[in-house]
């Protein structure tokens, strides 16, 4: 089973795509789209859809919907195996409006529940993380997950990535950033781990702060997406880093963008890029969703001729 493990869950997107600009209080014409999402899901399909091996482990229920999320992303090239079939809460449910721009104008979400997930990883995660190349994990859904989940891929030397959730888990047990190989975040989630706003940052100053704070974290690297103002990474091991612009694109739908960046960067690294060309994949992944009202990029065969070919 070679390729990347992503752990995390499924969730169905609830999105309304107001037509003129969203007003809170009033009545927004537009359409509303059921779609297949979460973070890790997104992640699981936007890998396989570039044609690289990828093992979603994670849970499912025994319903239409679920039985769906399979079977799309079987059909996409995703190993489904360790997908667990729970009887209820096996499949969150996020709501988002969006403005007529692409931006998020409000967002709910109801988690599903961890426990038989970290049941799954509890029987099979030696099996899972020992033949793996690397992981991706859901951070900030159960820190007994994540847990052992960096204990296992610190046994078998995987190198670990992570989806940032809402940086609960992450704020309480900082070391759970140490032993990630690059951890990856937007500004916002930046500025809470670093007690400032950044939401203003310039690239030029987001890189100066994570020279002068990121060693002290005890991670290798880290990346920080900026939406329209690009990415911003960091190497402590090296003391080196750099900015990589966004692509002009027109957007249609933001959401799933950070999830598309982590797959290219993370796939890039797979394939033995330097961070700064992985940076740049995950930059074209990303600007290939935000054209697109799904959550994950569209598959593409020609991904990687293309990046290669821009080197």
């Amino acid at each position: 089973m070679p390729g990347t493990l992503v752990i995390g869950f499924v969730f169905v997107d609830i999105k309304g795509f107001a037509a003129e600009n969203y007003v809170a209080a009033g009545r927004n014409v537009g359409y509303i789209r059921f779609i297949h999402g979460g973070v890790s899901r997104n992640v699981a399909e936007n890998i396989a859809n570039t044609g690289m091996p990828v093992t979603f482990a994670s849970l499912t229920e025994d319903s239409a919907l679920g039985n769906d999320v399979v079977k799309r992303l079987s059909a996409r090239g995703c190993d489904t195996t360790y997908m667990k079939t729970v009887s209820e809460n096996g499949i969150g449910t996020w709501m988002v409006i969006l403005d007529s721009d692409g931006s998020v104008a409000g967002q709910i979400s109801c988690p599903p529940n961890t426990a038989a997930l970290e049941a799954l990883l509890a029987e099979k995660g030696d099996e899972l993380i020992s033949s793996c190349d690397n992981v991706i994990l859901e951070l900030d859904t159960s820190e007994a997950l994540d847990s052992c989940v960096l204990a296992l891929a610190k046994k078998y030397g995987k190198p670990v990535y992570t989806v940032v959730g809402n940086m609960s888990i992450i704020l309480a047990r900082p070391d759970f950033v140490a032993a990630l190989d690059c951890f990856v975040c937007n500004e916002i989630e930046a500025g809470r781990l670093f007690g400032c706003d950044l939401t203003s940052a310039t690239p030029e100053e987001m890189y100066t702060l994570l020279k002068a704070r990121v060693p002290a974290l005890g991670c290798r690297a880290m990346v920080v997406t900026m939406g329209e103002r690009g990415a911003v990474y960091y190497e402590a091991d090296c003391n080196a880093g750099g900015t990589v612009p966004a692509i002009p694109t027109e957007s249609v739908d933001s959401t799933g963008a950070g999830d598309a960046f982590l797959s290219g960067m993370v796939m890039g690294l797979s394939r033995g890029m330097p961070l700064s060309d992985a940076v740049r994949a995950g930059t074209a992944l990303a600007s290939a969703t935000i054209m697109t009202d799904e959550s994950c990029a569209p598959p593409d065969d020609t991904f990687w001729q293309r990046i290669a070919s821009q080197a």
